[in-house]
């Protein structure tokens, strides 16, 4: 039994100087990242302070658009006010002459339809007129 307490001790050693070695190169390994971290963190910080620098920009050129918009929208609503209704105006004012011009066309036709009409009743009685003049003239002549 002393001999496997003493395969023991001697195995336990082994792990423990084994141990003790990673240990020594997780420290220099830690030192490592240490080191190369603190100009990692002087980059980003630089990085953060031109990116604040660049949205101050950003939200001045924003205020500045936002102020172009609603100039062009006031803008707009005067246009809208001093020519929309003189456009509405004289839009409506063609429409009624376009509608008085097409309704005298409609009627100077309709007059010239019914007065042909006339004239071809007339003349139909007219000539019946005639042809019945001409065949009691025909039957005087024939007694």
């Amino acid at each position: 039994m002393a001999f496997g307490w003493a395969v023991l001790v001697i195995f336990l050693s082994y792990v423990l100087v084994k141990l003790g070695g990673t240990l020594k190169e997780l420290t220099r390994v830690v030192g490592e990242v240490g080191d190369s971290t603190v100009p990692v963190l002087t980059e980003v910080t630089a990085t953060v302070a031109t990116t604040n620098i660049t949205l101050s920009s950003v939200e001045e050129i924003t205020t500045n658009v936002s102020s172009i918009t609603r100039n062009a929208k006031a803008l707009t609503a005067i246009a809208t006010v001093g020519m929309g209704n003189p456009l509405i105006k004289a839009v409506s004012f063609s429409y009624g002459v376009r509608r008085a011009m097409g309704g005298k066309k409609q009627r100077e036709l309709q007059k010239r339809v019914k007065d042909e009409m006339r004239r071809d009743a007339h003349r139909k009685r007219r000539g019946s007129r005639r042809a019945k003049k001409a065949a009691v003239k025909a039957r005087r002549t024939v007694k």
